[in-house]
């Protein structure tokens, strides 16, 4: 589904947004006031709380960026894809999994990730 192409590239956007105000922006204008997003190492909802748990990404991995491993498969207002994350122009050192779906007015509702690589 075309649309969730566009979906996942402001997803990952989101994520690769190191500049809070920009993160902000994108937050505001594709993920839902009151999104849930869960992963093994967070569990939080709102704007506020998923930009929290990028920047907490930032911190720990700085430099970094989000990139499409595979998908996105749609279907029924959700998506799931595998990303990768590391440095720019290199294989990535984190690979997850993540199913999101999308409110009635295509913003982002909620996210379940899982890790499948991870640094030792």
């Amino acid at each position: 589904m075309a649309e969730f192409d566009d979906t996942v590239t402001a997803y990952l956007s989101t994520w690769n947004a190191t500049d809070a105000a920009e993160r902000q922006a994108l937050l505001e204008q594709h993920w839902a006031p009151e999104v849930t997003y869960t992963d093994p190492l967070a569990q939080v909802s709102g704007h506020e709380g998923v930009s929290g748990a990028i920047e907490a990404v930032h911190n720990q991995f700085p430099g970094f960026v989000f990139t499409l491993v595979s998908g996105p498969d749609a279907h029924h207002r959700q998506a799931r894809f595998q990303w990768g994350l590391g440095p720019r122009d290199a294989d990535p050192v984190v690979v997850g999994f993540d199913v999101l779906a999308t409110d009635g007015q295509g913003r982002i509702q909620t996210v379940l990730g899982f890790l499948d690589q991870v640094p030792a």
